[in-house]
Formats: C-alpha cells, sequence, structure tokens
C-alpha cells in the first residue's frame, strides 16, 4: 500500500506546487487549478479499483478562457500483473455555454497505467467523451457519451458508456445533493454477465471554505457469485470522501 500511496503523493507535490484551487485562481487568460481528495474505496463506474482499499487522488488543470483545457489526475489501485498499483488519467478537451444555463464540454482521455512495462500485457488506453449539461436554478442536469475504440488493453473490443446525472444544492446550505445513473457496455464490462451492466449512485457533499466532504452510495445490476473476494469489486457500498483545495 506504501508504494502506490507514495507515487500518487508524488503526483500531488507537482500539482501543489502551482499556485491553484478547485476555485480559480485568475492568471490572465490561463487558469490553474489544484486538489486532492482521499476517497475510502476508488469506484469507477460502479466497479472498485482500489479493492475497497483508501485511495489518494491528486488532480491539476490548466484551462485556458477560450475554453481549452487539459489536466492530469491519479490515484493508487489495488495492485494487479495487468495494471500495476497507480493510474494517472491524462486529459484534455474544449468546453463552452452554447446557450445561457446550457454548456458543452468534449474531452479526450488518456488512461495510464505507469507500471505497464512489467505488466502481463496492454494495460493503457483511450477514450473519448461528450457531455452536456443544464442549470436550472441550484440544480444542474447532465448526460454524458464516452466510446473506447478497440484497443489492446480492452481485449481487442471497444467499449460504450452512457450515463445521466443530477445536482442540486440545497439553498442556505453549504450542502450538495447528487445522483448519477450508467450503461457500461463492451470492453470496459467484459468481466459482467452479458458484457454489459448499469451502475448507479446517490449522494451528498458540503464544502467549507477550501475543504469538500462527501458521501456516496454507489451500486450495480452485476450478480453476486456468491466468491466475497470477487463481490467485493461490484457489491453496493458506501464511499466517504474529503478533498482539499490549493
Amino acid at each position: 500500500m506504501i508504494r502506490p500511496l507514495a507515487a500518487a503523493l508524488f503526483l500531488l507535490s507537482g500539482a501543489a506546487a502551482v499556485p491553484a484551487a478547485a476555485q480559480d485562481v485568475p492568471t490572465g487568460p490561463l487558469d490553474v487549478s489544484a486538489s486532492v481528495e482521499v476517497v475510502s474505496d476508488y469506484r469507477f463506474r460502479g466497479i472498485s479499483l482500489s479493492g475497497g482499499d483508501v485511495a489518494v487522488q491528486p488532480t491539476i488543470t490548466l484551462t485556458h478562457n477560450s475554453g481549452l483545457y487539459i489536466g492530469a489526475w491519479g490515484s493508487n489501485i489495488e495492485e494487479t500483473p495487468a495494471s500495476g498499483a497507480v493510474e494517472v488519467d491524462l486529459y484534455g478537451g474544449f468546453a463552452t455555454e452554447v446557450a445561457p444555463g446550457t454548456s458543452v464540454d468534449l474531452g479526450l482521455t488518456y488512461y495510464w497505467y505507469p507500471d505497464e512495462a512489467r505488466a502481463a500485457g496492454a494495460s493503457d488506453y483511450v477514450e473519448a467523451a461528450a457531455r452536456l449539461s443544464h442549470l436550472l436554478g441550484p440544480a444542474e442536469a447532465g448526460v454524458r457519451i464516452a466510446y473506447a475504440p478497440r484497443q489492446a488493453a480492452l481485449g481487442r473490443e471497444d467499449s460504450l458508456y452512457l450515463a445521466a446525472d443530477l445536482s442540486a444544492g440545497v439553498p442556505a446550505t453549504p450542502l450538495t445533493l447528487s445522483a448519477s445513473l450508467g450503461y457500461t457496455d463492451g470492453g470496459l464490462a467484459g468481466f459482467a454477465p452479458g458484457g454489459h451492466y448499469w451502475d448507479w449512485s446517490l449522494g451528498a457533499s458540503a464544502s467549507f471554505g477550501r475543504l469538500t466532504a462527501g458521501i456516496r452510495y454507489v451500486d450495480t445490476d452485476i450478480p453476486a457469485t456468491g466468491v466475497k473476494a470477487f463481490d467485493k469489486y461490484f457489491d453496493a457500498g458506501v464511499v466517504l470522501s474529503l478533498g482539499v483545495a490549493f
């Protein structure tokens, strides 16, 4: 556990060296934001990638006032021969408001596993995504589609992810409530019966200055096998989080 945590904290040290936060720091046409979050379990589309263990997740993003952005996000994961013990997501894209309250975000993410050189086969892959969101008072609703073309890390298959989410701030409180529903089909769902599955979550978070604390219930429709060592990756669970912006 120490080695992956050290790698994640190394990523954070680079992010923390840049003066920024989840709240933007104006730097002319460029803004830099950096933060780190600790979660009780790293869940990706309903699936635990940390094996139920605590994960440290630093982020840094550089945004241009044109809407272009690039960034990196990291996390320790459960160590396996296929992907090692660390995940780093390198991303970039373009986000803009297309109508009052309505925004579009088009992006590309490279999922990089630094230990791949020692891995049993390919583990890195790339995915394109688009999100459409709309603000209505304190609430925001969004829909998202992500597509990963055929590549070795996905078993020579492509993969499709569809999702809808809703969040709303509670007036006169620091609380935000959220819910999401997602559907995965193809290479990233190869372990699920039929090669597809649903995931959903309900959560709440509270912000206090630079600190944000959250709680989220996560579940999937993947049937239990009765083998606890396997079922822990997709069983229902509660994820706690604590994040700080710099």
